[in-house]
């Protein structure tokens, strides 16, 4: 537990961090990685380039800060990142080495402002989090290697086949190169696929949601390729051009937390946009195969027809389904847009809405839905990459 006079001089830094966080965390991750480059195999170096992570972190610290009297009150966003860090591999020994360089980026970044008190004061709340984040992914770790079928950070699978399903997605299937089977997942999980890139110094790590229903012998991931001068494209570009059927892969077992509830009955609609329809994919066949009577409604955003990928498959499950309805927009086009009258006529209010695709299209998305009556509690969303603050109000 923290004292009050930590907890104090914790609340008295919220300020300064609103204003500074993105520098302090910017140079953290820069100072550390100069210390500790083998880091650099876990960190996704594209979401460095863009500055995402360097705002995710900032937004994690300030949540913290803001919450230090009842950290329970950030333990989705816990349980989200720690969800990230087991995909990843991150382990307990990882911790205090963030632990040093962040205390040392608040130190460098405001200078002779950051008293001993505060350092002091972060020092010990920085133990109670990181404490948090291991309790958690310990459990997290146990659990994933204790189900049937399943293992704890990565391990081989090979390329069974590989298909293209639009102008720019191709879906990769991967069994484990040992023969056995997968561990069961739940709808709209991912798994990390790590790799070593001829050329690139580090491995890297990327993930992808599994885009079909869970199958017992077999993952799916539906990769976009991203343009050749994207950060994010070297390892889209790769796996896309370089790797084949019969190739080897090291892949992480599943995890997140944006998940299709089962359990409900209740209407559901899926609004995706792009390649954020891969989590829907998976979502979508669960409610086609296991409650196919459930009022269902699937909404696809797209550039043109030739960059939707899965709309046959979509069509063949909606055939099959008592209460399902279809739609696809194309922005190339007149009108090409999911608006909150679309939206109106499609989504059920009284029921659950998933939503995924681009930051701009989930906060447009999003808006609409709470300006037809939805709450919080109804609308359920998920990032590519880490978690930003949506502007949605």
């Amino acid at each position: 537990m923290l004292s009050a006079e930590t907890k104090s001089i914790i609340k008295a830094t919220v300020p300064v961090l609103e204003e500074h966080g993105t520098a302090i965390t910017t140079v953290f991750y820069k100072n550390m990685f100069e210390a500790h480059p083998e880091l650099l195999n876990i960190f996704n170096h594209a979401n460095q380039a863009k500055g995402r992570q360097q705002a995710a972190l900032a937004n994690t610290v300030y949540a913290a800060a803001v919450h230090i009297d009842n950290l329970e009150a950030i333990l989705p966003a816990v349980v989200q990142i720690a969800n990230k860090h087991v995909s990843l591999g991150i382990k307990p020994e990882h911790y205090p080495i963030v632990g040093e360089y962040l205390l040392k980026a608040i130190k460098e970044v405001l200078g002779d402002a950051a008293t001993d008190d505060i350092i002091n004061a972060w020092a010990e709340a920085y133990g109670v989090i990181a404490d948090a984040f291991i309790g958690v992914e310990k459990d997290m770790y146990e659990k994933v290697e204790s189900q049937e079928n399943g293992w704890k950070f990565f391990k081989d699978f090979i390329v069974a086949r590989k298909e293209k399903e639009s102008g720019n997605i191709t879906s990769f299937y991967l069994k484990p190169a040992e023969g056995s089977n997968v561990p069961a997942y739940q709808p709209g999980q991912y798994i990390s696929v790590r790799m070593s890139i001829p050329g690139e110094k580090y491995t890297m790590i990327r993930q992808y949601s599994l885009s079909q229903a869970s199958k017992e012998d077999e993952f799916r991931i539906s990769v976009k390729r991203e343009a050749d001068n994207d950060p994010n494209g070297r390892v889209s570009v790769y796996l896309h051009e370089e790797v084949n059927v019969g190739d080897r892969l090291e892949v992480s077992a599943p995890a997140g937390e944006f998940v299709l509830d089962t359990e409900k009955k209740s209407p559901v609609a899926f609004v995706s946009g792009g390649v954020g329809i891969t989590p829907m994919m998976s979502m979508f066949e669960t409610v086609a195969t296991m409650t196919p009577e459930r009022p269902t409604a699937f909404l696809h955003a797209a550039r043109n027809e030739s960059f939707h990928a899965f709309d046959q498959d979509i069509r063949k499950y909606t055939a099959s389904m008592d209460n399902a309805t279809y739609k696809t927009l194309y922005s190339d086009e007149p009108s090409g847009y999911i608006t909150r009258e679309l939206l109106a006529e499609y989504v059920d209010v009284s029921g659950e809405v998933y939503v995924c695709g681009p930051v701009p299209f989930m906060e447009a998305m999003i808006q609409e839905l709470r300006a037809l009556g939805m709450n919080e509690d109804q609308i359920h969303f998920e990032f590519f990459g880490p978690a930003v603050a949506l502007q949605t109000v």
